[in-house]
């Protein structure tokens, strides 16, 4: 009977899982796996490997003895080694479809909050106040404001079909996207430190790679306008953490809008946590019950045929199945 391991998952069971692999003759073995030590017993003879958050890293991925595939449940795959999987010729598999549409929705809740100064209002009237909470230039109308969209992949793309009719001046930064392409969707294709220096809303929506970890750091965040605002939906590790409270609480940033952090959980004592310009998210920018279904029946149907030897999609270190 093949063994379906599910390293991690936030879900309240794996009902929508089983539904679709225990037919197929699967065992689903489950944890909640934080560490390397915690994984290895429950990996070792999985025939497919199902993983969220924990980090299936060189060492995971070696005590694997019989792993067919590892799946995902999303888009990013930085908790995965893609090298290491790949020299053992398994395929890693994500999921690149299911939330566009609600991270896209929520990047543009998270710039209007901001740019309206939505928030603060909220807590001024619970307060028991009333009247401004923000001085006037902090009330920004996007019609006249350059946003700066890092990444143009399918969100990238979204984030600036729905900021096309607020007006704005629309600036994307994407090194492997032809300007030809940028140009037909509205937009206007830029260097990273251009973009940087014109853009008063930066919004992220780049994977976590080598060349893109700490793409914001502080030397990067002293080439943007005084009083612009970061906006992060796509990993924490995008950004230098320390450089960004720094810039926040200089003033030299306005506001940042972060689904997204690291690390996370934002720690406790963490000044993202009180910076009256920050609005933040608990990594939820994806969340939707339609999303959240497609996400898990997607993950489990290609568990089920890497089980049954058909074609996998969406692979993404470059392996094809034996």
């Amino acid at each position: 009977m093949p063994i379906i391991a599910v390293t991690d998952y936030t879900f309240p069971t794996l009902e929508t899982e089983e539904a679709i692999l225990r037919p197929l003759g699967a065992t689903i073995a489950a944890g909640q796996c934080k560490t390397v030590e915690a994984l290895i017993p429950l990996v070792q003879n999985a025939d497919v490997v199902i993983t969220q958050f924990a980090p299936v890293k060189a060492e995971v991925i070696a005590a694997m003895t019989k792993a067919r595939a590892i799946v995902r449940y999303g888009i990013g795959v930085d908790n995965i080694d893609l090298d290491a999987a790949r020299e053992r010729r398994i395929p890693v598999c994500n999921v690149p479809d299911y939330c566009i549409d609600e991270v896209a929705d929520h990047t543009l809740a998270f710039i209007l909050a901001a740019a309206r100064q939505v928030v603060p209002h909220t807590l001024h009237l619970r307060a028991g106040n009333w009247g401004l909470a923000a001085p006037l230039d902090q009330f920004w109308t996007l019609r006249d404001k350059t946003v700066g969209i890092v990444g143009f992949g399918r969100i990238g793309r979204e984030v600036a079909a729905r900021l096309g009719p607020f007006k704005c001046r629309r600036l994307v930064f994407d090194p492997v996207i032809a300007a030809g392409a940028i140009a037909a969707a509205g937009c206007e294709p830029a260097s990273l430190v251009d973009l940087l220096a014109a853009s008063d809303i930066v919004t992220l929506h780049c994977p976590s790679t080598p060349n893109t970890r700490k793409m914001l750091d502080a030397a990067a965040i002293s080439r943007m306008k005084r009083g612009s605002l970061v906006v992060n939906l796509a990993r924490g590790d995008l950004i230098d953490t320390p450089a960004l409270v720094a810039a926040l609480e200089s003033g030299h940033l306005g506001g940042a809008a972060l689904d997204v952090c690291n690390p996370e959980p934002i720690p406790l004592d963490s000044p993202l946590r009180s910076l009256p310009n920050v609005i933040l998210a608990p990594h939820v920018a994806s969340v939707s019950a339609k999303a959240v279904r497609t996400l898990r029946e997607t993950t489990a149907r290609i568990a089920g045929m890497a089980l049954t030897g058909e074609p996998l999609p969406n692979i993404v270190n470059g392996v094809e199945p034996a």
